[in-house]
């Protein structure tokens, strides 16, 4: 004897009523929160920005529009004066060159030193690596302020005031460099460096033919972070340099403040936006590489 099975029909006696899903949706929570990261992002770009377009505005101001109250934030003529008379008051082109100079010995040796110190430290082996890496992490943590006094009575001691070698030698070890090279060591292929050996290929030779080409988003991240680093290096340069012909240009910007006192803020702010401007292109246009650099580095075990 066969029983009939009643069938779910949209009526009828057989019908089962659709249950209502009760469950949370995730989607608002997570909308929330994405309006919450956003607005904070916009509040932490406002602080950032806003003095440099200050600055950025002052430096085409009159001397007695900087002091209005309220504030002018649009100066009513565009007054190019300023920047002459920045090139008229110190001599910026000198500053420039050493500010270029030290930049690009101080980041190429950082980076140079950073690759063969991550280097050793990952495919060389030797008693007291984990030591020495310990001792490249402490070094993080310590604030370059308290190297300034011993670093400079030997730097005076060897005569090198006043001098490049003073400037760029005793800041040369980058222990950042060091750890991002080290931890994107970590991630690279061995069988590129057991090829390589097989090739008859020595320490030399693997780190750069090999190592670093396959390394180029780390190595242009740490690049440019010590270009900018070496760049806008104020206070050790002020310290060991006292002659005009050395001076970099944060450094030599002071010599504005003290011509013309600290009333003539629109010179001070266009020397100021001549300074910025050149390291602010280069990040422009690299960031995207910083970015790459850092998350690889970021990301290794």
């Amino acid at each position: 004897m066969s029983v009939e099975v009643p069938r779910k029909t949209a009526s009828g006696p057989g019908r089962v009523p659709a249950q209502r899903d009760t469950r949370p949706t995730v989607g608002e929570p997570r909308r929330r929160v994405d309006v919450v990261g956003y607005a904070c992002l916009a509040v932490a770009a406002l602080i950032m920005v806003v003095p440099l377009v200050w600055m950025l505005f002052a430096s085409f101001k009159q001397r007695n529009e900087i002091y209005t109250i309220p504030t002018q934030w649009l100066p009513q003529a565009l007054n190019w004066q300023n920047y002459a008379d920045v090139f008229a008051t110190v001599p910026f082109g000198h500053f420039l060159l050493n500010s270029v100079i030290t930049t690009v010995l101080g980041a190429g040796l950082k980076v140079v030193l950073g690759l063969m110190c991550a280097y050793a430290l990952v495919f060389v082996e030797f008693p007291g690596k984990r030591i020495v890496f310990l001792v490249v992490l402490a070094a993080l943590m310590v604030p370059p302020q308290v190297t300034l006094i011993p670093n400079y009575t030997l730097t005076a001691q060897l005569g090198w005031l006043n001098s490049y070698q003073g400037i760029i030698l005793p800041g040369l070890a980058s222990s950042l460099g060091t750890f991002l090279f080290r931890q994107h060591f970590q991630t690279f292929p061995v069988s590129v460096l057991e090829a390589a050996t097989l090739d008859g290929a020595g320490h030399w030779r693997r780190l750069w033919q090999f190592v670093v080409p396959l390394s180029a988003p780390t190595v242009s991240a740490v690049a440019l972070v010590s270009v900018v680093s070496e760049w806008n290096q104020y206070l050790w340069p002020l310290l060991v340099t006292d002659s005009a012909d050395m001076m970099t240009l944060p450094v030599g910007l002071t010599l504005l403040q003290n011509n013309d006192g600290i009333t003539n803020w629109g010179v001070l702010m266009a020397g100021t936006v001549l300074v910025m401007l050149p390291i602010l292109l280069v990040f422009v246009f690299f960031q995207r590489r910083l970015v790459a650099g850092l998350a690889t580095g970021a990301l290794a075990n």
